[in-house]
């Protein structure tokens, strides 16, 4: 049996940073709590964070997509929330940039077909989120009540299983993602090299194709829903290994508020996926782009601000809120 604890669990020791200036951010890194069981390029966490010129207004950590060459392009979310007044931390995620070997394809490890593997990979990057914010703690303009979180794509499955497990986060978005590995691994153009494992090499359970896959997952969205009530519920209650890093066994322990940013065309997250992430997650609002995965770039305005009015959304009817009670005295004192 797992202890959940050892999984995404970790001492907290304080964060022993190096800060370097590069391009208009600041790169800190710092070393993992972890040991990488695949390669030591890993076991130094990279996070871009974006500084703004004037007041925090908060913290908006910022998850990125898997694969190479994406990282840059995403980082105009960065740039923008910046100028809104947030300090964004953009965590490289493991086996991306610097943190890979230069032998291997960014994100490529997390493409195994052996679920005991994944389980740690997938936590280890659970454990670098919340390391980072760790690191915000530290500084003297952190505000706890100001953290948000935005994963997009790869970065919303990490970050599903980032908010159902870090109450420090006050709000989610998740734009361009989805959740029940049978959909993703089987359907997604992107997951060619789990079926191909699956099908060469089986894995620890005997895994080889979709077929198989449904005796352990043929309603995965439903089992889930009826049968884990608690964390330890998806350790202790798991058919088989894989649900263990499946944002849907976390997605209904999302207690945050959440942006669901969906593009009607995508292709590279199947729609199942998309449906069964949306169905278990608690608290969402859901917003539509007519795009698909990766033309979902040119709505990056219009998703910009959509972030922006649904993290400040409740601070300005708080502030509309304290200001008509003011008022209201003003006017009772001057009767």
């Amino acid at each position: 049996m797992i202890d959940t604890p050892y999984i995404f669990d970790y001492e907290k020791v304080p964060v022993n940073y190096n800060v370097k200036k590069e391009n208009d951010y600041l790169v800190y890194t710092f070393e993992t709590v972890y040991k990488d069981p695949l390669y030591k390029e890993n076991e130094t966490q990279v996070v871009h964070l974006f500084q703004p010129e004037g007041n925090v207004k908060g913290d908006i950590i910022f998850l990125h997509g898997i694969g190479p060459n994406n990282i840059p392009y995403l980082e105009w979310y960065a740039r923008y929330f910046k100028k809104c007044g947030y300090r964004t931390s953009v965590v490289i995620l493991p086996y991306h940039l610097e943190r890979r070997p230069d032998n291997i394809v960014d994100g490529d490890p997390f493409y195994s077909p052996e679920p005991q593997d994944c389980v740690i990979l997938f936590h280890n990057a659970v454990k670098d989120v919340r390391r980072t914010i760790d690191l915000l703690e530290t500084f003297k303009d952190y505000c706890e009540d100001n953290l948000f979180l935005m994963g997009v794509s790869f970065g919303g499955i990490i970050g599903t299983m980032v908010l159902a497990l870090e109450k420090r986060i006050k709000k989610g978005i998740l734009m361009i993602t989805g959740a029940n590995w049978r959909w993703i691994n089987f359907y997604s153009p992107y997951t060619e090299k789990v079926r191909t494992g699956y099908a060469t090499q089986k894995n620890s359970f005997g895994c080889d194709s979709q077929e198989y896959c449904k005796k352990f997952r043929s309603d995965a969205k439903n089992f889930v829903k009826n049968n884990f009530n608690s964390i330890d519920d998806i350790f202790k209650k798991s058919p088989i290994t894989c649900y263990h890093y499946d944002p849907l066994s976390y997605a209904k322990f999302v207690k945050q508020p959440v942006l669901f940013v969906q593009a009607i065309f995508d292709k590279i997250m199947p729609k199942d996926a998309v449906k069964d992430l949306e169905y278990l997650l608690p608290n969402k609002v859901v917003k539509k782009i007519l795009a698909g995965h990766k033309s979902s770039i040119l709505y990056r305005s219009l998703i910009g601000r959509w972030v922006v009015n649904f993290i400040e959304k409740e601070s300005i009817e708080k502030a509309f809120q304290e200001e008509e009670k003011k008022s209201s005295q003003v006017v009772s004192s001057s009767k």
